[in-house]
């Protein structure tokens, strides 16, 4: 099954490890923005939109960079139907 995570983009959802909400993330919590700047450097970073974003969604393969809420994605992730 997959999960949309925004734009025109599905990811399986067995392969989402992590979904991290970036508006609760504080400026001081140096280990969220290392962790971006790592994925960013290897190419593993991809933006799902130019909108402000909104949280993470981490795979097995790739970090996506997602305007869609933290708690519409785990319930889509939570949920049996295909979104």
């Amino acid at each position: 099954m997959f999960i949309h995570i925004g734009n025109d983009l599905s990811v399986l959802k067995s392969s989402v490890t992590a979904v991290v909400d970036l508006e609760t993330v504080l400026p001081t919590q140096k280990d969220v923005s290392e962790f971006i700047n790592s994925e960013d450097e290897q190419g593993r970073l991809q933006y799902v939109t130019e909108d402000i974003p909104k949280s993470l969604v981490i795979t097995d393969n790739k970090t996506y960079v997602c305007s869609l809420s933290s708690s519409l994605l785990l319930n889509r992730l939570t949920s049996s139907e295909n979104y």
